[in-house]
């Protein structure tokens, strides 16, 4: 005996329930409690008990006679019909309110007496008088067992006649009658000759907020051209329904995707210092965000009105945070907020922001951490709101103030300061896409002459022979020894404007690299560079690390300037542009032209999930006016003017994919025999070595399902969604990119392949490698410092002889303040967290599991993630090898970023299948 009970509702006020014509429940006098319990006493009795708080009150039942053949399998009734059940698998929040609480007594109530939820089946077979699928629908009834110990899942039941000629159920159509939504797990249809799963995770919306029913199609994947007639009008029907009509304010319950520009990011309302360039113009060109229908700002018709934090933005429905996801990341913000409010009442305590002017100031925040002396807290914090905070500060301990140790001086606190670090971390750092080969001399600046002065760069052929310890320059270049990260172009026009902003100075930077014949990679040559003036038409000045005391500290700072421009075009470009802000116009078209039944859309489902969420926090609170990234990083608020003009020249859809994009950078030549079909020039090079591997299971992976679905000649060219979906991305969420010759054309098996690995590398292994590593690698501000304060004090300069007096106090206090430091640290923090609902590339066999039920696609995925495991063990010997000089040695840390599995936290590890935080 089975029994399962449900917390049901006090009633407020006598009720009589009224049965199927056998039976009648009163329920009557006084409002009492009730607890509703099924027993199963085998195939032929269902009984429903429903009681009083009171036990010893009496009982009130009610029975139903379940007539069947023995168990739930296909069975008949006297009318001649077939008896099926549908089984459905809700979801309950983990942590409710007492009203919630309350409603879920009285909705769980409402189903058991078939008041809550309607349940059609949808028969893949046409009914020649209506000319659609044959159907037949019921009310959920009672409560069924649960079958696992998950105390937030309950199941209830639904039983249906169907005609004997129903055919094979293809959809069930799904109408919710309680005032909230509800989340479905999945149906699972039982009484044909073997169950039929419907999976769902998703939530479907109240009747009251929308009459139209749910469509929820079963697990079977199919082409537009193979719909079943009986489904093929609900297939159109369901894409209609999430495509919207471009006028109304979107409301949270909602599943509408579409298109809108980025014209949230200022706020002219509240002041002239939060207006913001809109981006998504012919001139300041950017890829899609989802609309949400907002009005417009009073002072500017052009901008949305923004929605601020902690209220949510709109987003479709099924793509916000679960509440494990929440809870983490809300734990995340907490933690933020800790880190930020601290520093923010010191430096007004002290009238000004403090810079740090010691090492052991950097030390403190992971030893002791940010602290207020207690009379301090009594005689300046008159906020209530702020008093509160800092009372549980200081009730749940100093842990909470405290960094971690960040893994780049976990194992030597002083690898930052040396060369080789340096040149390490453009193979094996947090951003390690940037360094290209240096093909040939003088090197050129693409920009207009006109205005930013003569093309060629100060770093002469001279200079480089000087540092290459007797190898001719033209030698290097023909062996493939020198290599440049260029920012000039990138940064230059913004200089100017930059460098008027309070406490910031940057320069726009040329770094070259020389790769020994003992494979060390070490820099050489620096070269910083300012507009050019009428007095100064050739501001640009060289760099080299010297050996006496004043150049050592001259070329240190040098470094600290690269590597801010590094860290802001990391975040700008390579994390934020190419990664979250690319994936979502992907997303929104998959949703918009794909059925949740075609192929493409169930293998790129898992790689969408919370994007759209963490792109519209990021809107609301990283890369909006006034936002941290304005706050903590060299281009302020001119940020996202940088992040839209580097996709106006150098973003490529076909130059995402890795082997295409290490190409380019000349880091590779073609090699059909390895790995992705490309050799690296430089063999150690963490970050494209273990990538390629990730990269050809995804390319092999989808090679074979691209070939199991479109087999037959000329089905992608026919295929009306899919090429639907792909002018859809093209013209729509990439708009002012859609005239570029270089987007693959979609015709073939290899278009479609290459289309979907991009995509898939992107959202997975690309973001992974250049997210969690944010804060091992940004945790201690020294080694990537995230803007910079001062221009380096050259001879002549003011402070030359401050500097000459202490270099160390020049040195930190160019760098960020304690309360910008502080603040980019919590974020970093936060954004290098695994949620642990997270879901890892190695687990897609596992997530497609109820996706599809074709044996052929499952062993598909299960190969694939027999191959990741083997990925996962090549890296981990990799990280052993002596010789492998970037993920081995004294002090240095192993290449982990692209180990496919991870555990929750900050790990520096784990490919996450979308870009989920």
């Amino acid at each position: 005996m089975i029994s399962a009970q449900p917390k049901t509702t006090a009633l407020p006020r006598p009720y009589t329930i009224s049965g199927d014509g056998k039976h009648q429940i009163l329920l009557g006098g006084k409002a009492s409690t009730f607890r509703p319990r099924i027993t199963y006493r085998g195939p032929h009795v269902i009984r429903s008990v429903i009681s009083s708080g009171d036990s010893k009150s009496g009982v009130e039942t009610a029975e139903k006679i379940v007539e069947s053949n023995g168990s739930l399998g296909l069975s008949s009734n006297s009318s001649g019909g077939i008896n099926v059940r549908a089984v459905i698998k809700i979801r309950k929040k983990m942590k409710e309110r007492l009203t919630e609480k309350i409603e879920d007594q009285w909705e769980s109530f409402l189903n058991a007496i078939g008041k809550g939820i309607l349940i059609q089946l949808i028969s893949e077979d046409i009914d020649p008088a209506t000319k659609s699928g044959k159907s037949a629908e019921s009310f959920v009834r009672g409560w069924l067992p649960k079958l696992s110990d998950n105390p937030y899942v309950v199941e209830y039941g639904a039983d249906l006649i169907v005609p004997h000629d129903f055919g094979q159920p293809g959809a069930v159509l799904i109408t919710n009658f309680h005032d909230k939504e509800i989340f479905i797990m999945e149906i699972v249809v039982h009484g044909f000759s073997s169950p039929i799963f419907f999976w769902a995770n998703t939530w479907i919306h109240s009747k009251k907020d929308n009459p139209e029913s749910r469509i929820i199609f079963k697990n079977q994947a199919y082409l537009p051209s193979q719909t079943p007639a009986g489904i093929k009008d609900l297939r159109r029907e369901d894409l209609l329904s999430l495509r919207g009509n471009r006028k109304e304010e979107r409301k949270l319950h909602e599943r509408v995707y579409d298109y809108d520009i980025y014209n949230d990011l200022g706020n002219p309302d509240k002041s002239d210092d939060l207006v913001r360039k809109v981006l998504g113009t012919e001139e300041w060109p950017y890829p899609r965000r989802c609309r949400t229908g907002r009005p417009p700002t009073k002072r500017d018709p052009d901008s949305e009105t923004r929605i601020e934090k902690p209220n949510p933005v709109y987003v479709p429905r099924d793509e916000t945070f679960e509440e494990t996801k929440q809870n983490t990341f809300a734990a995340g913000r907490l933690k933020a907020l800790l880190h930020n409010l601290i520093p923010l009442i010191a430096s007004k305590l002290s009238s000004s922001d403090i810079p740090f002017t010691n090492f052991s100031d950097i030390d403190d925040l992971y030893k002791i951490g940010v602290l207020l002396k207690e009379e301090e807290q009594e005689t300046s914090i008159k906020d209530l709101f702020i008093a509160k905070v800092m009372n549980q500060v200081f009730t749940v301990g100093d842990k909470l103030l405290k960094y971690e140790m960040p893994a780049i001086i976990k194992r030597d606190r002083f690898a930052w300061l040396r060369d080789n670090e340096f040149a390490r971390q453009a193979l094996a750092g947090v951003n390690p896409v940037n360094i290209e080969l240096l093909k040939e001399l003088p090197i050129l600046s693409k920009l207009d002459p006109e205005i930013y002065g003569p093309p060629e760069s100060a770093i002469t052929k001279e200079i480089i022979q000087r540092e290459l310890n007797g190898i001719s320059v033209e030698e290097a270049i023909k062996d493939k020894r020198l290599f440049i990260i260029d920012y000039h172009d990138i940064l230059l026009p913004f200089i100017e404007d930059m460098n008027s902003l309070p406490d910031r100075k940057a320069y726009a930077s040329r770094t070259i690299f020389y790769y020994s014949e003992t494979g060390i990679l070490r820099p050489i040559i620096i070269e910083l560079s300012l507009p050019s003036t009428p007095s100064s038409p050739r501001s640009k000045t060289i760099f080299t690390h010297g050996h006496d005391a004043t150049t050592h500290w001259i070329w240190k700072l040098a470094k600290a300037h690269v590597c801010s421009n590094d860290a802001g075009v990391h975040q700008l470009v390579n994390h934020w542009l190419k990664t979250h802000a690319c994936m979502e116009p992907y997303i929104i078209a998959t949703h918009r032209q794909l059925s949740s039944m075609h192929p493409v859309y169930k293998l790129l489902h898992p790689h969408m999930r919370y994007t759209m969420e963490i792109n519209a926090l990021a809107r609301q609170s990283l890369i909006n006016g006034g936002g941290i990234i304005e706050a903590c990083f060299s281009p302020g608020k001119y940020a996202m003017e940088i992040s839209s003009a580097a996709y106006k020249s150098f973003w490529r859809f076909d130059m995402e994919a890795l082997p295409a994009d290490l190409l380019r950078r000349g880091v590779a030549v073609e090699d059909p025999s390895v790995p992705g079909g490309v050799k690296l020039v430089i063999e150690d090079y963490p970050y494209a070595a273990d990538g390629l591997l990730i990269w050809s299971a995804i390319k092999e992976l989808v090679e074979s399902y691209v070939e199991h679905y479109y087999s037959e000649p000329n089905s992608i060219a026919s295929d009306v969604e899919l090429q639907a979906w792909w002018d859809e991305i093209k013209n729509k969420g990439h708009e002012e990119k859609r005239n570029e010759p270089w987007w693959p054309k979609l015709k073939t098996q290899d278009d479609l392949s290459n289309i979907l690995a991009t995509i898939m590398w992107t959202a997975s292994g690309q973001h992974a490698a250049i997210n969690f590593g944010q804060y091992p690698f940004g945790g201690y501000p020294p080694n990537r410092p995230t803007l910079m304060r001062k221009l380096i004090p050259l001879e002549g300069h003011p402070d030359y002889e401050k500097f000459l007096q202490s270099p160390e106090f020049t040195f930190l206090t160019s760098l960020p303040t304690r309360l910008q430091a502080t603040k980019v640290m919590a974020v970093q923090d936060t954004l290098s967290t695994h949620s642990p609902d997270e879901e890892y590339i190695h687990q897609l066999d596992q997530i497609h599991r109820s996706s599809f039920n074709d044996p052929q696609v499952q062993k598909l995925f299960e190969n694939f993630s027999v191959e990741l495991e083997e990925i996962e063990r090549i890296i981990e010997q990799r990280n052993k090898n002596i010789n492998l000089k970037n993920r081995t040695g004294a002090g240095v840390p192993p290449y982990e970023l692209l180990l496919p599995s991870s555990a929750p936290g900050v790990t520096g590890r784990g490919i996450p299948n979308s870009i989920s935080i």
